[in-house]
């Protein structure tokens, strides 16, 4: 009888400890902030993809360390390789949409193609995109795209930063009259996003634009770059994407046009968009969403947390600040600062996606706030509001000396004159040809300040 009786205790004690260890768990999954990763480790950007996933994934490993998340609750991930396909960008899409206590937390396919194929599905789900540098650049109208988020600088500020720079460089805006400027881009929805503004600003300010398109993965240009050197453009738009970019370069070189004269977007502004091109890339100029480098705090506190205890995703820690890498940690800032946001309204807890959306749209990342985050210098200041989900618009520039980047400019605006009528015009055709009414921002925005008190 004893012995019977201690097998039942042990027994007890057995399932005792097991539902306290399933509670614990279950007390463990409800304090977690899930966040689905697309990733692409493959293909030809894979330097690109495997850079800024890093970036991310090192930023976020470190405030959990560091910090124990946000506000108390572990940022959590599950990656899913996309290789920028469509295709496997959906599949991703609907398998990690709903994972964790709450759903997602904010989705970030980082391609076009596939940003524009979820519009509609993440606005059904109530989750949040953010497409910073990328995407469909009418997003940038809240009013109509309440859960697109193109944060910091859309591909059309972008686009108006970059004639800008070239109308500094030949002594002011009025010496683009009679220039010739040619976009050379991939053949890709993101590729196209911005021939309809180089047309206006073309017109606007009289200089001529050719558009030449470079089928997918540009690995061979050669008529391309013959099409240039007879036109004897003033200037070359470089808008390329993984290894498109440094056989540009190369190709260029070899026709002998002057890559001086040769200007990339921000996809086309890495290390590994120059080193492969050698000698050919030296002097070339592109756009920068963040500054490169490794002497920034928020990268030693990475170094520090995270490398140190063998937590990091690079094998090879001397990509550790280059341009995709901070470009991750910029994007991994916003993110977690949305978060941040969010939970000031409602509370220290994982949040759903609508929730979060609330908390991108409030975000205010100010020049004090991003020095309290260690990255001066590596993430731009923003303020986002209901009808304005860029919040910067924004761009600096840098060129590529042989050994790495340097700056030429501060941070320059785009021209939203151009840019803003058109977002909001592009916008409302799209409501309308959907069938529905923007949102009033004017409204939603008081009731806002209401309930935060600012």
């Amino acid at each position: 009888m004893k012995q019977r009786s201690l097998f039942k205790l042990a027994a007890l004690g057995v399932a005792t400890l097991g539902s306290v260890l399933l509670g614990m768990s279950a007390f463990a999954a409800a304090r977690e902030q899930f966040i689905p990763m697309f990733t692409f480790k493959t293909g030809p950007a894979a330097a690109l993809g495997i850079a800024t996933n890093a970036g991310y994934l090192d930023y976020w490993t470190m405030l959990n360390v560091r910090d124990g998340g946000v506000g108390g609750v572990k940022l959590v991930w599950e990656e899913c390789e996309t290789e920028r396909k469509l295709e496997k960008g959906i599949e991703c899409y609907e398998k990690l949409k709903g994972k964790g206590p709450t759903g997602a937390t904010v989705i970030n396919p980082i391609a076009t193609d596939i940003a524009y194929a979820l519009l509609k599905r993440t606005a059904a789900d109530k989750i949040p995109m953010m497409t910073g540098g990328y995407g469909r650049t009418d997003t940038s109208d809240g009013s109509v795209f309440p859960y697109v988020f193109p944060v910091g600088t859309n591909y059309w500020s972008m686009n108006t930063a970059k004639v800008k720079y070239i109308g500094m460089r030949l002594g002011g805006m009025s010496r683009l009259q009679g220039k010739t400027i040619v976009n050379l881009h991939h053949g890709s929805a993101y590729g196209r996003e911005t021939q309809e503004i180089l047309n206006v600003q073309a017109q606007r300010y009289g200089f001529k634009v050719v558009h030449i398109e470079v089928p997918h993965p540009g690995q061979v240009q050669d008529e391309q770059w013959k099409q240039i050197v007879d036109l004897k453009p003033d200037w070359v738009i470089l808008r390329g994407i993984g290894v498109m970019n440094p056989v540009a370069l190369m190709t260029a070189h070899k026709v002998g046009y002057p890559v001086s004269r040769i200007l990339g977007v921000t996809w086309a502004g890495a290390e590994a968009d120059v080193i492969p091109a050698g000698a050919a890339a030296k002097g070339y100029i592109a756009a920068a969403a963040s500054l490169p480098g490794n002497n920034f705090p928020v990268i030693d506190d990475i170094v520090k947390h995270v490398y140190r205890s063998g937590k990091g995703q690079l094998p090879d820690q001397t990509a550790i600040g280059n341009t995709y890498y901070n470009r991750g940690v910029s994007g991994a800032i916003l993110v977690a600062e949305a978060v941040r946001t969010a939970q000031g309204r409602f509370g220290k807890r994982p949040l759903t996606g609508e929730e979060v959306r609330w908390g991108f749209e409030n975000l205010n990342l100010s020049d004090r706030r991003i020095a309290e985050l260690g990255a001066f210098g590596v993430s731009q200041p923003l303020r986002m509001s209901c009808s304005n989900h860029e919040g910067g618009g924004t761009i600096r520039f840098q060129r590529w000396g042989g050994k790495e980047w340097r700056p030429v400019t501060g941070w320059i605006e785009g021209d939203q004159s151009i840019v803003r009528p058109m977002i909001e015009k592009s916008a409302a055709d799209y409501a309308a040809k959907e069938g529905f009414a923007p949102r009033d921002c004017a409204k939603e925005g008081s009731a806002n300040r209401i309930a935060t008190g600012r």
